[in-house]
């Protein structure tokens, strides 16, 4: 593997810089459901003009096909708005989602102190910081919902990939080896809150999970490119701008081997639920 001194890292500053203003939005978004959550919610067209911004930023075109024809559905409510209550599944599928984003602040702070990224790339070190901050404020989103909807914070990681994480870290020996378990959990994240969008029976509630299921698909796509890069020893071929004539056919996909963001591997509602 090429040692990190040679990494070209304008695409990635350029990338971290793109996940901060993604993550941004989602936050505004994610805002507004948990105002929302117990109140009358503005009209679904509204948010869904938003949201499709952030589902084109990402790619990630299966999430923005659920989250359009759930917006452009009746809602659960006689009003026409959405309701106002959350079922005991809600509660636990926002715990769940608490608890992945747990892991994933762990594993990334952790990864942060590890020598082969404290004194490596410094820009891979931004972006794991960046990347950390923005887990915090998705786990404190979910948790919000969920107390507020009469259940408990998970403080807690979840369980099924705690042991994969435990498992994984002392294997730990080269950035590359960082990026995939990365990749595993942003993965998850995605896969999972992607699904989450059609199993809340909350209106509010699909708009939080929709509005952060991008924000880990764009991680994912990021970490994908970084894995390439260190896998290919190609950094030298990565620049801005972009001379797609010394680039591999492979390049423009490697981000998002998928149309249809999967949902194969999405954790069940109650795997990281408070017990």
């Amino acid at each position: 593997m090429m040692g990190s001194e040679h990494i070209d890292t304008r695409l990635l500053e350029e990338l971290t810089e793109q996940s901060q203003d993604l993550n941004s939005d989602a936050m505004r978004i994610t805002r507004g459901a948990l105002t929302g959550f117990g109140e009358e919610a503005g009209p679904a067209r509204r948010w869904w003009q938003r949201g499709t911004v952030l589902a084109g930023l990402t790619g990630a075109v299966g999430l923005a096909a659920t989250a359009r024809a759930l917006a452009a559905s009746p809602s659960s409510s006689p009003s026409g708005s959405p309701s106002a209550t959350a079922s005991a599944d809600d509660v636990k599928a926002l715990q769940t989602a608490a608890s992945i984003e747990n892991l994933a602040v762990s594993v990334y702070q952790t990864a942060a102190g590890l020598p082969i990224i404290k004194d490596g790339n410094k820009t891979v070190a931004a972006f794991i910081a960046k990347t950390t901050t923005q887990h915090q404020a998705h786990a404190k989103a979910f948790n919000a919902a969920a107390t507020a909807a009469g259940g408990q914070a998970q403080n807690n990681p979840d369980p099924k990939y705690k042991a994969v994480v435990d498992q994984a870290l002392p294997t730990i020996k080269t950035p590359a080896d960082v990026v995939k378990l990365a990749i595993t959990l942003e993965d998850v994240a995605a896969q999972t809150y992607t699904k989450n969008v059609s199993q809340v029976s909350n209106a509010d509630l699909r708009k939080l999970f929709a509005s952060v299921a991008p924000v880990e698909a764009q991680h994912r796509a990021v970490l994908l490119a970084v894995q390439a890069l260190l896998a290919g020893n190609a950094a030298d071929l990565i620049t801005i701008p972009v001379d797609p004539a010394k680039l591999p056919a492979a390049a423009g996909s490697v981000g998002f081997p998928d149309a249809f963001y999967k949902t194969d591997n999405a954790s069940p509602i109650t795997e990281g639920a408070v017990q």
